[in-house]
């Protein structure tokens, strides 16, 4: 997210950017699921500009309707499989990261039936949009897409990887704070710090040979 329209579709040009540069930087099939995310997350801003955009009148009600579903389909159940499957893979699928991935996928249904049913809605407060779904259990469900998209980070074999973990985890604390005050939001920057990031690893030896 993004703290105006414009911001978003600048972020998200430059994130698809990079996103698209990490997919062509791959070595290995074992890095794709990874290499894709900053794609995901460029595509991701761009979305979220429609859904500004709806919010001032600017674009059809459909059109701005459909960004917020899209939008919630991918910051929620799809990041929280996407994550843990992709830190799994460039790991060489150990046991030991597998009950990140499962638990990602069981963080993704409750999500993925909230979004369907819906509806999708979000209000701007400030510099920040606030999405709402209607979520059962949300501080539950929040705290199971946490670990599963930290978590394998965090504790993989690979040190690039272990440090994006540590990065998305102070990055995500920093903007929660700045999104909750309604000051600005700044997700769309830990978007573009994650998109080097991997960029960086994609490009080094560490993404071809754990450490």
């Amino acid at each position: 997210m993004c703290w105006s329209a414009e911001a978003d579709l600048v972020t998200g040009a430059v994130v698809t950017g990079l996103g698209v540069a990490c997919l062509s930087g791959v070595r290995h099939r074992r890095q794709l699921a990874l290499a894709a995310l900053p794609l995901l997350l460029g595509v991701h801003q761009l979305v979220e500009a429609l859904v500004w955009l709806g919010g001032e009148g600017r674009v059809d009600p459909t059109v701005a309707q459909a960004a917020r579903f899209v939008w919630a389909l991918i910051a929620m159940p799809v990041l929280a499989v996407l994550v843990p499957f992709g830190a799994w893979c460039a790991a060489g699928r150990p046991r030991r990261l597998l009950p990140f991935l499962v638990l990602g996928v069981a963080t993704a249904v409750p999500l993925t039936a909230a979004i369907l049913t819906g509806p999708v809605t979000a209000e701007a407060h400030g510099h920040t949009l606030s999405y709402a779904v209607g979520l059962p259990l949300a501080p539950l469900l929040l705290a199971g897409y946490l670990v599963a998209t930290l978590g394998p980070l965090v504790a993989g074999p690979d040190a690039e990887l272990r440090r994006l973990g540590w990065a998305m985890a102070a990055g995500a604390l920093v903007c929660a704070v700045l999104w909750r005050t309604a000051f600005a939001s700044t997700w769309c920057a830990l978007a573009a710090l994650v998109s080097v990031l991997l960029l960086r690893w994609v490009r080094g030896t560490a993404g071809v040979r754990a450490r």
